[in-house]
């Protein structure tokens, strides 16, 4: 789907898609949203946080957030964080999307989800019943135990293959025109949505970093780490001074699953998210690497720098958790940023940033120097600077030759865009 260059958010309409664990939210959220950001797994539980998508059908514009599988059940790790999430989304949304396995039928999660729903200001709901492949399929919604929650008849769906989610969307497309907010979109290339990547090695606080930069607590927070399991983008609008003018900018932060060495990665899930959390690093502008500042520069932080050196892209370098430092003097600071950039001198270009996703400790910092990065990218050298460059570049030092070949000629440098 084409994102739209400037959109006004707040004007936006919202749709929260709620459900038990592994009923297909996050295939239906990448068949909506027309991307593979969720991952999609068979294993319950695997969408752990909120995650936001813009979705467009008929010319109309709106927020989709796929919140995490439920349980209702005490054992489950973050459960109690997943819950107050989702029940947020649903207060937050204008819409709310029940999604349900139509395969398995009603479970006691879904009664539970149900009355909770119920108990929410009144607001449209569409109930969905997903993994109904074929109509022999559908007989199984004349069960009554559908209609006990309360919901209304609810609409059959593949998200898998498709099956009637065209049709779906026209009925999210019929209720959203029965709602006061309006998207307006503006199509400008020029200004089109900064992507900024958030990366670094598991628990350094990315999460945390995440949920200041976008001030809300979209991602669950945790001691624990790999509780980010795939990439999350939110589409923020940031203001910021001009001279005499106040500009607005969009900017989409990714917060990324942590990246360890592959001897440690555990498991196919881990595996997928790290494989998304590279793609990410590719799409993105501007990267926001994460160190810990409580602990020395480890092996897996120069394999990810190498990451950047192969991307070529802006980086910031977030010196995290500065609130657990002994020493935050401005001795200790320049000490601190000399030893990166001997551990990291091809990033010797990047500023540095000392934070603390927990307190928020100078994390305002982040945004001047976002857009500082994004006017450096779009400089265009003068092609005779380029030319000028090679003369004396090549004057200091000749390209070297192998045996029996002749000497590399240089004929000329170009930018790329």
């Amino acid at each position: 789907m084409p994102t739209p260059a400037k959109i006004e958010l707040d004007n936006l309409p919202i749709i929260a898609l709620v459900g038990r664990v592994n009923v297909g939210k996050s295939t239906l959220f990448n068949k909506l949203t027309e991307q593979n950001k969720a991952i999609i797994s068979d294993v319950p539980g695997t969408t752990r946080t909120s995650n936001e998508g813009l979705v467009l059908w008929r010319g109309k514009y709106f927020r989709l957030i796929d919140t995490g599988g439920l349980t209702f059940t005490d054992d489950v790790p973050l459960e109690k964080d997943i819950l107050a999430q989702t029940e947020s989304a649903m207060k937050e949304a204008d819409i709310i999307m029940f999604l349900a396995d139509g395969k398995n039928g009603i479970l006691p999660q879904e009664k539970e989800l149900a009355k909770r729903i119920r108990r929410i200001e009144v607001k449209p709901v569409i109930f969905v019943a997903n993994k109904i492949d074929s109509t022999k399929l559908e007989l199984n919604l004349t069960n009554p135990e559908w209609s006990r929650l309360g919901l209304g008849e609810p609409f059959a769906i593949s998200a898998t293959n498709g099956r009637n989610v065209g049709d779906l969307l026209d009925v999210l497309h019929k209720e959203l025109n029965k709602l006061r907010k309006r998207p307006k979109v503006k199509k400008d290339k020029k200004t089109k949505p900064i992507n900024v990547a958030i990366i670094g090695k598991p628990n350094v606080g990315k999460s945390s970093l995440f949920n200041k930069l976008i001030g809300q607590e979209k991602v669950i927070v945790s001691e624990m780490a790999h509780t980010t399991r795939e990439p999350h983008d939110i589409l923020v609008d940031y203001s910021y001074e001009e001279g005499e003018k106040t500009k607005k900018r969009q900017i989409i932060f990714v917060d990324t699953a942590g990246i360890r060495r592959k001897a440690k990665v555990k498991g196919k899930l881990e595996r997928e998210g790290i494989f998304k959390s590279i793609d990410a690093v590719k799409d993105a502008d501007i990267i926001l690497f994460v160190i810990d500042g409580s602990e020395s520069i480890s092996s897996q932080d120069k394999q990810l720098a190498g990451l950047l050196e192969k991307n070529i892209k802006s980086v910031l370098l977030i010196v995290n958790k500065w609130d657990l430092a002994e020493d935050k003097s401005d001795t200790f600071r320049g000490e601190v940023k000399r030893m990166l950039y001997s551990h990291f001198p091809h990033l010797s270009f990047a500023p540095i940033v000392f934070t603390s996703g927990k307190t928020g400790y100078r994390v305002h910092d982040v945004f001047p120097l976002i857009m500082q990065a994004w006017e450096a990218r779009q400089t265009i050298i003068d092609p005779k600077l380029l030319d000028k460059f090679i003369k004396y570049i090549t004057k200091k030092h000749l390209p070297s030759r192998g045996k029996g070949t002749k000497q590399p000629k240089i004929l000329g440098l170009s930018q790329l865009e």
